[in-house]
């Protein structure tokens, strides 16, 4: 840990910022309907898994994201949009709400199931910090970085990594456990992160062992 002439205390090394009272992990949208589009969704769940397992016997607090949608009656211009890219639709009339609250793809998967004492924040955005409350509860429990595992990084773990920093928490990305849809975008989405220099970047093996020698 360094600590500036003004007393800002920058962690320096992976145990540092793995200190469970000051991280939270966030299992961003680990959903059945989700994994099932994904190759290589096993895999995930499965490290996934185990990084779950480490924050939870580390007590470090655990959050989860779920990607919802809302009935087509309030769907305006920006989620049509979004929904006809990913359903490949011409037509905003043809499109489905493929993530109604209460639907079984919404859920979290079986393997991840959260536990009554870690949060779910439902979002309609990319970023698990855009129109959540994910931001204020952290500051709240004074927790000033996560630690981020789940699918996808091209589409939405990067830029929560990215709006974290813009909202004063330090991010730290567990490359190996972080799901993909599109290789080539997902590399691009690591490669600018890695140019910033914001994010800390591990595996699933360094997390564990970070928080290993943090407690």
């Amino acid at each position: 840990m360094i600590r500036s002439s003004e007393g800002v205390e920058i962690a320096t090394s992976l145990a540092e910022w793995c200190d469970p009272r000051r991280m939270a992990l966030v299992v961003y949208d680990m959903q059945i309907g989700i994994c099932r589009q994904v190759a290589g969704a096993a895999a995930i769940i499965e490290r996934t898994g185990t990084v779950l397992e480490a924050a939870r016997s580390a007590g470090m607090r655990v959050a989860f994201t779920r990607h919802l949608s809302l009935p087509l009656k309030w769907m305006g211009a920006t989620q049509l949009r979004t929904a006809m890219a990913w359903q490949r639709r011409d037509d905003p009339d043809a499109v489905e709400p493929w993530f109604p609250r209460d639907a079984e793809a919404t859920g979290i998967v079986p393997e991840l199931e959260p536990r009554p004492d870690e949060a779910v924040f439902d979002k309609l955005t990319m970023s698990a910090f855009d129109s959540t409350s994910l931001g204020f509860a952290l500051r709240d429990c004074d927790v000033r970085a996560v630690a981020l595992a789940g699918i996808a990084m091209e589409i939405g773990i990067e830029p929560t990594v990215r709006q974290a920093t813009d909202n004063g928490f330090a991010a730290l990305v567990i490359e190996d456990a972080c799901g993909f849809g599109n290789r080539q975008a997902r590399d691009r989405s690591m490669a600018t992160l890695r140019f910033l220099g914001e994010a800390v970047i591990t595996d699933v093996a360094g997390f564990r062992g970070a928080l290993a020698d943090a407690g």
